[in-house]
């Protein structure tokens, strides 16, 4: 006992109040964590050469990644629901160290696909909690702020993480990749044992109590516009290498900036959410959800010319952005009591969505032509639109009306 008192004093002498470090520290993660999740898609030609398979077989790292993703997500944190936070992101944090250094080792394809599928369930509970825990521990008056950084990291990953990764993969091998991301990890695993406050956890719920959690309308809403939105985005961003190239005529280093856009458009999203959201949520939910309609389908038409081409793109990656943003902040609102169960169901749909996406966008590219992967994802993302201004705004609405009450 008298231990524990000692470990909370340290602790609390390093979170001063009002302090943003322990966020930062889960910032620090989510850039790791999604640098991780990405890196694959810049190493499939190493990996499929060293293995001796075709690429494609090689892409079954991405695929098998977020469906394990997203069927792991509700029964893992089911199953730790009641672990205390920070024992439970140490814990995630160290299975995605000890996954990325046997993925550095990895024998054979098989080996270095169970390496994959470990780092997926370390993603899967992490993404589940990160954004509620650090809007618990984020000081009065700063939640959005604390919601806006984690979301930082992941964007960082895109303009940073997966270049970095492709490039110490193309000079050092894939596997110098993994064991950089491992290494790292352990860093930040030292870093979050030393600043994160011990918080209980607040989403005690057995599998027999979570219809009560879902039933309500506000998120049902969330996760049906969220499934179809992301099918849709998915669909299109999924190829936009090859849309840009063959349709718009962009050259590599022009596609390598526009991806990377969109990782800097996602810092200018969080620093515009956290000052901004509290006052027109209203606004931002229907810019992304419709956004990420319209954008798309304007795409094709947008990339007769190159630049107006790349100014399309980066409305849609405001579009994107501020739906990630919007829509997890909307979870933690309507989900007071069990949030890290409502957001691991959200993470699953997510996955769902981006398996989806990426699967009829192949079968358009393969069928049709990568031409018509912005109409297509368009017109998905049009039926979520309906969805979110007919169904899932009004609910909104009621919910804030009950909250009063």
């Amino acid at each position: 006992m008298l231990s524990t008192g000692t470990n909370m004093t340290r602790q609390e002498s390093v979170r001063k109040p009002g302090s943003l470090l322990p966020v930062l520290g889960l910032t620090f993660a989510a850039f790791i964590f999604n640098t991780s999740e990405f890196v694959p898609i810049g190493l499939l030609s190493g990996i499929a050469g060293d293995f001796s398979i075709s690429e494609s077989n090689a892409g079954m790292l991405i695929t098998v990644y977020a469906w394990v993703v997203a069927i792991a997500s509700l029964p893992l944190m089911l199953v730790f629901a009641k672990t205390e936070n920070k024992k439970l992101m140490l814990s995630i944090t160290a299975l995605f160290v000890a996954s990325h250094i046997f993925s550095g080792f990895s024998k054979d394809f098989y080996m270095l696909m169970i390496s994959r599928i470990g780092v997926a369930c370390s993603h899967a509970i992490f993404w589940s909690m990160v954004t509620p825990y650090a809007v618990r521990i984020a000081p009065e008056g700063k939640k959005s702020t604390a919601l806006g950084l984690v979301v930082c990291g992941s964007s960082i990953a895109m303009i940073a993480g997966l270049p970095l990764g492709r490039t110490i993969g193309l000079y050092m091998g894939w596997r110098a990749t993994f064991l950089v991301i491992g290494a790292t990890a352990a860093a930040i695993l030292c870093l979050m044992a030393a600043i994160l406050p011990r918080t209980p956890s607040d989403n005690s719920i057995s599998l027999r109590k979570l219809p009560a959690l879902i039933k309500s309308p506000a998120l049902m809403n969330i996760y049906l516009v969220t499934v179809i939105a992301i099918t849709g985005h998915f669909t299109c961003y999924s190829y936009i290498e090859p849309f840009l190239a063959r349709v718009a005529g962009l050259g590599e280093n022009a596609i390598t900036m526009v991806l990377t856009l969109f990782g800097i458009v996602g810092l200018i999203c969080s620093f515009i959410f956290s000052k901004y959201y509290s006052i027109h949520p209203d606004r931002y939910i229907r810019f992304a959800v419709g956004g990420i309609c319209v954008f798309p389908l304007l795409l094709h038409a947008a990339a007769h010319n190159p630049a107006t081409a790349v100014i399309m793109c980066i409305l849609w990656g405001f579009a994107i952005n501020f739906y990630n943003l919007s829509f997890q902040s909307e979870i933690i609102r309507n989900a007071p009591k069990g949030t890290a169960v409502a957001m691991s169901i959200y993470s699953g749909i997510y996955n769902i969505g981006i398996g989806a996406g990426a699967l009829i966008g192949g079968c358009i590219c393969s069928g049709l032509s990568v031409t018509y992967t912005g109409y297509a994802g368009g017109a998905i993302a049009a039926i979520a639109a309906a969805v979110c201004f007919m169904k899932l705004m009004p609910s909104l609405r009621k919910a804030d009306a009950g909250m009063a009450e």
